[in-house]
Protein backbone atom coordinates (compact mmCIF):
# COMPACT_ATOMS: atom_id res chain seq x y z
CA UNK A 1 0.00 0.00 0.00
CA UNK A 2 0.88 3.45 -0.76
CA UNK A 3 1.65 5.85 1.75
CA UNK A 4 -0.87 8.75 1.91
CA UNK A 5 -2.41 11.69 4.06
CA UNK A 6 -5.96 10.54 5.50
CA UNK A 7 -6.59 13.82 7.37
CA UNK A 8 -4.74 17.30 8.79
CA UNK A 9 -5.46 17.15 12.29
CA UNK A 10 -4.02 20.31 13.12
CA UNK A 11 -1.92 23.25 11.99
CA UNK A 12 -0.72 25.82 14.51
CA UNK A 13 2.86 27.99 15.02
CA UNK A 14 4.28 25.25 15.41
CA UNK A 15 3.55 23.15 12.69
CA UNK A 16 1.01 20.50 11.95
CA UNK A 17 -0.47 17.23 13.15
CA UNK A 18 -1.90 14.53 10.31
CA UNK A 19 -3.36 11.68 10.45
CA UNK A 20 -1.41 8.89 8.03
CA UNK A 21 -2.15 5.39 6.14
CA UNK A 22 0.75 3.66 5.78
CA UNK A 23 1.71 -0.38 5.29
CA UNK A 24 1.09 -0.72 8.70
CA UNK A 25 -1.83 0.68 9.32
CA UNK A 26 -2.64 4.11 10.39
CA UNK A 27 0.37 6.68 11.88
CA UNK A 28 0.01 10.28 13.74
CA UNK A 29 3.10 12.16 12.43
CA UNK A 30 3.47 15.41 13.83
CA UNK A 31 5.95 18.05 11.86
CA UNK A 32 7.63 20.74 13.78
CA UNK A 33 8.73 23.03 11.04
CA UNK A 34 7.11 25.94 13.07
CA UNK A 35 5.71 29.25 11.37
CA UNK A 36 6.35 33.02 10.93
CA UNK A 37 6.89 33.89 14.46
CA UNK A 38 10.58 34.08 14.86
CA UNK A 39 11.97 31.06 17.21
CA UNK A 40 8.81 29.23 16.41
CA UNK A 41 10.69 26.68 14.44
CA UNK A 42 13.11 26.30 17.68
CA UNK A 43 10.32 25.80 20.44
CA UNK A 44 8.32 23.39 17.98
CA UNK A 45 11.43 20.98 17.96
CA UNK A 46 12.03 21.66 21.40
CA UNK A 47 8.79 20.25 22.34
CA UNK A 48 8.96 17.56 19.93
CA UNK A 49 11.45 16.38 21.93
CA UNK A 50 9.98 16.31 25.17
CA UNK A 51 7.64 13.85 22.94
CA UNK A 52 10.00 11.89 22.19
CA UNK A 53 11.72 11.41 24.92
CA UNK A 54 8.42 11.18 26.96
CA UNK A 55 7.05 8.26 24.83
CA UNK A 56 10.82 6.69 24.99
CA UNK A 57 10.34 6.25 28.42
CA UNK A 58 6.78 4.93 28.45
CA UNK A 59 7.56 2.28 25.73
CA UNK A 60 5.08 -0.25 26.51
CA UNK A 61 2.77 1.01 28.75
CA UNK A 62 -0.80 0.66 27.78
CA UNK A 63 -3.09 3.69 27.53
CA UNK A 64 -0.17 5.51 25.54
CA UNK A 65 1.30 6.15 21.67
CA UNK A 66 3.76 4.35 20.56
CA UNK A 67 6.76 5.71 18.87
CA UNK A 68 7.35 4.62 15.05
CA UNK A 69 10.51 4.80 13.33
CA UNK A 70 9.62 4.38 9.42
CA UNK A 71 11.74 6.36 6.95
CA UNK A 72 9.13 6.46 4.08
CA UNK A 73 6.41 8.04 6.12
CA UNK A 74 8.93 10.78 7.88
CA UNK A 75 9.25 11.93 4.31
CA UNK A 76 6.35 11.88 2.74
CA UNK A 77 5.25 14.95 1.35
CA UNK A 78 3.06 17.11 3.68
CA UNK A 79 -0.08 18.25 2.77
CA UNK A 80 1.65 21.55 1.48
CA UNK A 81 4.12 19.00 -0.47
CA UNK A 82 7.11 19.99 1.45
CA UNK A 83 9.07 16.90 2.11
CA UNK A 84 9.87 17.60 5.54
CA UNK A 85 13.47 17.32 7.63
CA UNK A 86 13.95 14.54 9.89
CA UNK A 87 14.54 16.69 12.90
CA UNK A 88 11.26 17.95 12.19
CA UNK A 89 9.19 14.65 12.42
CA UNK A 90 7.89 12.59 15.18
CA UNK A 91 5.48 9.68 14.27
CA UNK A 92 3.55 7.53 16.71
CA UNK A 93 0.49 5.17 16.48
CA UNK A 94 -2.84 5.97 15.83
CA UNK A 95 -5.08 5.23 18.94
CA UNK A 96 -8.59 4.16 18.20
CA UNK A 97 -11.47 6.49 19.99
CA UNK A 98 -12.70 9.66 20.85
CA UNK A 99 -11.40 12.97 22.55
CA UNK A 100 -13.00 13.10 26.54
CA UNK A 101 -15.06 15.82 25.31
CA UNK A 102 -16.53 13.93 21.90
CA UNK A 103 -17.74 11.05 23.72
CA UNK A 104 -21.43 9.50 23.87
CA UNK A 105 -20.78 7.37 26.32
CA UNK A 106 -18.73 6.37 29.65
CA UNK A 107 -17.98 3.26 31.80
CA UNK A 108 -19.05 3.86 35.34
CA UNK A 109 -15.46 3.85 36.31
CA UNK A 110 -13.77 5.77 33.29
CA UNK A 111 -12.34 8.24 35.98
CA UNK A 112 -11.20 5.90 38.40
CA UNK A 113 -9.40 3.75 35.42
CA UNK A 114 -8.00 7.71 34.24
CA UNK A 115 -6.56 8.11 38.11
CA UNK A 116 -4.90 4.68 37.75
CA UNK A 117 -3.78 5.25 34.01
CA UNK A 118 -1.54 8.64 35.12
CA UNK A 119 -0.62 7.23 37.94
CA UNK A 120 1.18 4.54 36.38
CA UNK A 121 2.59 6.91 33.89
CA UNK A 122 4.03 8.61 36.94
CA UNK A 123 5.58 5.52 38.00
CA UNK A 124 7.51 5.31 34.65
CA UNK A 125 8.72 8.47 35.73
CA UNK A 126 6.68 11.19 33.57
CA UNK A 127 4.55 13.56 34.21
CA UNK A 128 2.10 14.74 31.34
CA UNK A 129 1.96 18.34 32.43
CA UNK A 130 -0.90 19.23 30.05
CA UNK A 131 -3.93 17.42 31.17
CA UNK A 132 -6.14 20.51 31.82
CA UNK A 133 -6.96 19.77 28.11
CA UNK A 134 -9.79 17.89 27.33
CA UNK A 135 -8.65 16.31 23.95
CA UNK A 136 -5.25 15.02 25.40
CA UNK A 137 -7.98 12.69 27.45
CA UNK A 138 -8.57 9.70 24.89
CA UNK A 139 -11.84 7.32 25.58
CA UNK A 140 -10.31 4.18 23.28
CA UNK A 141 -12.81 1.58 21.56
CA UNK A 142 -13.36 -0.42 24.28
CA UNK A 143 -14.49 2.89 27.14
CA UNK A 144 -10.67 2.46 28.70
CA UNK A 145 -8.71 6.04 29.09
CA UNK A 146 -6.00 6.97 27.45
CA UNK A 147 -3.16 9.71 26.99
CA UNK A 148 -2.03 11.46 24.23
CA UNK A 149 0.05 14.68 23.45
CA UNK A 150 3.27 14.67 25.52
CA UNK A 151 4.50 17.52 23.90
CA UNK A 152 4.70 19.42 27.63
CA UNK A 153 5.90 16.45 29.39
CA UNK A 154 8.59 16.11 31.75
CA UNK A 155 10.84 12.69 32.36
CA UNK A 156 12.19 12.25 36.30
CA UNK A 157 15.22 10.45 36.89
CA UNK A 158 14.20 10.51 41.10
CA UNK A 159 10.98 11.33 42.72
CA UNK A 160 11.67 15.08 43.88
CA UNK A 161 9.25 17.88 45.00
CA UNK A 162 9.66 19.03 41.32
CA UNK A 163 8.10 15.75 40.32
CA UNK A 164 6.19 15.38 42.83
CA UNK A 165 4.68 18.85 42.61
CA UNK A 166 3.80 18.54 38.84
CA UNK A 167 2.70 14.53 39.56
CA UNK A 168 -0.10 16.73 42.04
CA UNK A 169 -0.88 19.11 39.33
CA UNK A 170 -1.64 15.90 36.77
CA UNK A 171 -4.19 14.44 39.37
CA UNK A 172 -5.95 17.97 40.73
CA UNK A 173 -6.53 18.39 36.76
CA UNK A 174 -7.84 15.01 36.66
CA UNK A 175 -9.89 15.59 39.14
CA UNK A 176 -11.36 18.73 37.79
CA UNK A 177 -12.76 16.98 34.86
CA UNK A 178 -14.17 14.15 37.17
CA UNK A 179 -16.07 16.96 39.21
CA UNK A 180 -17.01 18.54 35.46
CA UNK A 181 -18.25 15.01 34.11
CA UNK A 182 -20.59 14.38 37.44
CA UNK A 183 -21.46 17.15 39.75
CA UNK A 184 -25.25 18.20 39.01
CA UNK A 185 -27.02 14.94 38.06
CA UNK A 186 -24.24 14.36 35.24
CA UNK A 187 -23.35 11.37 35.83
CA UNK A 188 -22.80 8.29 39.20
CA UNK A 189 -23.93 10.17 42.29
CA UNK A 190 -20.91 10.08 45.18
CA UNK A 191 -18.52 8.73 43.00
CA UNK A 192 -16.88 12.17 42.33
CA UNK A 193 -13.64 12.06 44.12
CA UNK A 194 -10.59 10.43 42.92
CA UNK A 195 -6.77 10.78 43.65
CA UNK A 196 -6.69 14.30 43.03
CA UNK A 197 -9.32 15.24 45.43
CA UNK A 198 -8.78 18.10 47.47
CA UNK A 199 -5.36 19.17 46.00
CA UNK A 200 -4.84 22.75 45.74
CA UNK A 201 -2.93 24.73 43.05
CA UNK A 202 0.56 24.83 42.89
CA UNK A 203 2.74 28.13 43.42
CA UNK A 204 3.87 27.89 39.56
CA UNK A 205 0.51 26.82 38.11
CA UNK A 206 -1.24 29.97 40.33
CA UNK A 207 1.29 31.99 38.62
CA UNK A 208 1.24 31.11 35.06
CA UNK A 209 -2.79 31.70 35.39
CA UNK A 210 -2.62 34.90 37.31
CA UNK A 211 -0.06 36.61 34.96
CA UNK A 212 1.48 33.81 32.07
CA UNK A 213 -2.01 32.58 30.86
CA UNK A 214 -3.58 36.22 30.16
CA UNK A 215 0.14 37.09 28.12
CA UNK A 216 -0.29 33.96 26.44
CA UNK A 217 -3.66 34.17 25.25
CA UNK A 218 -3.23 37.92 24.11
CA UNK A 219 -0.46 36.92 21.84
CA UNK A 220 -1.85 33.58 20.37
CA UNK A 221 -5.35 35.09 20.03
CA UNK A 222 -4.97 38.86 18.99
CA UNK A 223 -1.98 39.33 17.95
CA UNK A 224 -0.87 36.17 15.91
CA UNK A 225 -4.75 35.22 15.24
CA UNK A 226 -4.63 31.57 16.46
CA UNK A 227 -5.80 29.25 18.79
CA UNK A 228 -4.04 26.58 21.14
CA UNK A 229 -6.79 23.59 20.39
CA UNK A 230 -8.22 23.76 23.47
CA UNK A 231 -11.44 22.42 22.77
CA UNK A 232 -14.26 21.67 25.69
CA UNK A 233 -17.48 19.76 26.02
CA UNK A 234 -19.98 22.66 26.62
CA UNK A 235 -21.75 23.22 29.54
CA UNK A 236 -24.83 23.34 28.43
CA UNK A 237 -23.50 19.25 27.10
CA UNK A 238 -25.00 17.05 25.54
CA UNK A 239 -23.49 15.18 28.51
CA UNK A 240 -22.35 11.45 28.25
CA UNK A 241 -24.25 8.50 29.04
CA UNK A 242 -22.94 5.50 31.70
CA UNK A 243 -22.40 2.00 31.37
CA UNK A 244 -21.15 -0.57 33.27
CA UNK A 245 -17.87 -0.57 34.88
CA UNK A 246 -15.23 -2.20 33.10
CA UNK A 247 -13.19 -2.51 36.61
CA UNK A 248 -8.87 -3.08 36.13
CA UNK A 249 -7.76 -5.08 33.51
CA UNK A 250 -6.86 -8.73 34.34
Amino acid sequence: MEARILQLLKEDLFGSVELLEGPGGRVVRRIACGGRVPLSGWLARRLLARERRALRALEGQRGVPRLIEERALARLPDHRGRIPRPSEVLLRTWLEGEPLHRATVLPRDFFDLLDALVVEVHGRGVCHNDLHKEPNVIVLEDGRPALIDFQLASVHRRADRRMRVRCGEDLRHLEKHRRRYTRAGRGPAGESRGLGHGRRRGALAAAWRRLGKPLYNFVTRRLLGTRDGEERRPSSGPWPRWSEPLGPRS
